[in-house]
């Protein structure tokens, strides 16, 4: 099984849950929703109807708090956890152990046991305040990017935006233990 986490960025929603459903045409999938994802209505969509849409296409409900969380480690193990998007508020908790969110607890639970952990970067600041995060999530074993590009260089210029229609190549590469390059686009 196949976890996919899917974090704020509600502007990315709609090319996380088109990746979403290429991905659960090929594994059984459980997804995971951080707090914001999972109560935010936003001008991209409600929060309930992210809800019924990822139930909709893998057939679990979502897991949606820190304590359904925990066991997706050794109890219940993934072969693989997606996290689409990525925010950068996410990332640096990742960078820092921080567990405090569903999708952070789904991380940590994961990684412990040793499994692919794949992002879908989506930050306004992945260039500044973030770059670091990046570079420390990086190092690290078992952790892949899915490619990503500056989505727009003259208004956002410190913005990174994973390239959502990788996310099934990039999983396929992660989970033969290779980073699908080029990692920038």
């Amino acid at each position: 099984m196949i976890g996919y986490a899917i974090c704020g960025s509600f502007c990315t929603h709609a090319q996380s849950i088109s990746a979403l459903e290429k991905v659960a045409s090929e594994h059984e999938v459980l997804p995971i929703l951080s707090f914001c994802a999972s109560g935010t209505d936003t001008r991209f969509g409600r929060a309930a109807d992210l809800i019924e849409k990822v139930t909709s296409i893998t057939g679990h409900a979502p897991v949606m708090t820190i304590k359904d969380a925990e066991p997706l480690g050794p109890k219940t193990p993934l072969e693989a956890l997606v996290i689409a998007p990525c925010t950068g508020n996410t990332l640096a908790k990742l960078a820092c152990a921080i567990t405090d969110t569903p999708v952070t607890m789904a991380a940590k639970a994961h990684l412990r046991s040793d499994r692919t952990l794949l992002l879908a970067v989506a930050s306004n600041d992945a260039l500044a305040a973030n770059l670091s995060n990046i570079g420390a999530v990086l190092l690290r074993k078992n952790v892949f990017f899915v490619p990503m590009r500056q989505d727009d260089v003259t208004a956002k210029p410190h913005s990174l935006v994973a390239d959502f229609s990788l996310i099934p190549e990039a999983l396929s590469a992660a989970l033969e233990s290779r980073q699908l390059r080029p990692l920038f686009l």
